[in-house]
């Protein structure tokens, strides 16, 4: 008689997309040795996949090529259970794409992002140290409590208890899981990490939380707006600079807003290719919907201390407990949502911050008022402009950004292109409520 058969254990190397999807090949995972080295088969047309499930036709990909996907052992997630106790381990790796050779895929986002991380060591001396926020949706047929309650975090209690382990059992570090403003809205917050493994903790927290919820029998959604009159969703990205030694270097505390010189010239780099920026950190047609004026979001470029309504934010530091203000200092970029790619939008962010440095960009676009209550006259004297109102013009700003363009790899530009145009053609009939319920089931 034959042994009664039993799942096999499966890891999964993944790569997360130039749309933020996660996507990756599972093989027994007492197989690891045998793809440690030359990763499993992709597909360079992947990289030109819309949050449509199509394939850009103008992409640079056709059916032709491939790619090898290369785990990072380093970046392992593995959660042995949750709620369902019948359900597998989750176990991925994080990858990276490179040609059949072993030369760097020129549309991998991860890869980019790894680059320009040690740009800021070889060129500038400098660490960077991140952190991303993520708010989503809970869709359960449950009350609505107040907004922020202890009632609301009772509610969702169970799935927080079950993330915030599976969080820590991944090593995602988590810190706070709350209750939002929106209705059955929850906001989950980690420590930060260095480099790289910042952007793969953010797609930890999303693929983790999307695990939980599957296996409690809930719908999650990442999607900036999940219904016409829901509130939104965003991703913060908590960004500080740090010299080799690990010291931090945006602080200053003789200046008006504690931002050192070298914090002055990389805020002011933000600021100036933001309209551009918004092309890769609000990437689809609904992110456009929360960009807007009183959404506590932002829709002009701007920094703010301690200001929601600023697209760059000063956080707030204390000096409770003892706290060194320093090394709490950071600043926080608000003009992103989950259907972001976290590497590609990390290092976007990064190279417009570098360019700062680099050019020496003057500081200006600074209010801590609401922009939108400034006049324009007022805003132009103060070099604070309106973010895109759309994608396409977005992506027209990109198109028009000469520096971010001679730093992003053309193929990984080419495919992006391709796709958001595709995208745009195929959603452009949808309604408000339809955007909101196919952007919500895709994230």
């Amino acid at each position: 008689m034959s042994a009664r058969l039993t799942p096999l254990p499966m890891t999964t190397i993944v790569t997360t997309d130039l749309i933020g999807i996660t996507r990756g090949r599972s093989f027994p995972t007492d197989e690891l040795e045998h793809y440690q080295a030359p990763g499993c088969g992709w597909v360079p047309a992947n990289s030109a996949l819309t949050p449509q499930d199509s394939i850009a036709s103008t992409s640079p990909w056709g059916a032709y090529g491939d790619l090898r996907l290369i785990p990072d052992l380093g970046s392992r997630v593995t959660v042995s259970n949750g709620p369902d106790v019948n359900a597998p381990p989750l176990d991925f790796i994080h990858g990276d794409l490179r040609e059949t050779d072993g030369r760097p895929f020129g549309a991998c986002p991860r890869t980019l992002l790894r680059d320009e991380v040690e740009r800021y060591r070889d060129d500038l001396g400098l660490q960077v140290n991140a952190a991303f926020e993520h708010e989503f949706n809970l869709h359960a047929d449950l009350a609505e409590p107040p907004a922020f309650s202890l009632e609301a975090q009772r509610q969702g209690a169970e799935f927080g208890g079950w993330l915030l382990s599976a969080l820590r059992a991944g090593g995602v570090e988590p810190e706070m899981f709350l209750p939002e403003y929106g209705k059955h809205q929850f906001e989950i917050t980690c420590r930060p990490a260095l480099g790289v493994a910042a952007a793969d903790r953010a797609v930890n927290v999303r693929e983790i939380a999307r695990e939980i919820a599957r296996q409690m029998g809930l719908d999650l959604s990442f999607a900036p707006k999940t219904a016409a009159d829901a509130m939104c969703n965003g991703v913060h990205l908590h960004v500080s600079l740090l010299d080799l030694d690990g010291q931090p270097m945006l602080y200053d505390a003789g200046t008006s807003n504690g931002l050192s010189s070298l914090g002055q010239h990389w805020a002011a780099g933000i600021l100036h290719y933001l309209p551009a920026l918004c092309a890769i950190t609000a990437p689809t047609p609904l992110s456009y919907e929360r960009l807007q004026p009183n959404h506590w979001s932002a829709s002009y470029a701007c920094l703010g201390q301690q200001n929601r309504e600023a697209a760059l934010r000063i956080c707030p530091t204390s000096t409770l407990g003892g706290k060194a203000v320093a090394k709490q200092f950071n600043l926080e970029f608000r003009a992103m949502d989950a259907t972001a790619s976290p590497h590609l939008a990390m290092a976007a962010l990064l190279i417009a911050g570098r360019l700062g440095i680099e050019q020496r960009l003057a500081l200006n676009a600074i209010t801590n008022e609401i922009p939108d209550s400034l006049n324009d006259e007022q805003r132009q004297a103060r070099g604070i402009v309106a973010l895109p109102a759309s994608l396409a013009q977005a992506l027209d700003c990109l198109r028009d950004s000469a520096a971010l363009n001679e730093w992003l790899p053309k193929p990984l530009l080419d495919s992006y292109y391709a796709l958001k145009t595709e995208e745009l053609a195929l959603t452009e009939q949808l309604s408000i409520a339809e955007l909101c319920e196919h952007y919500a089931r895709v994230y």
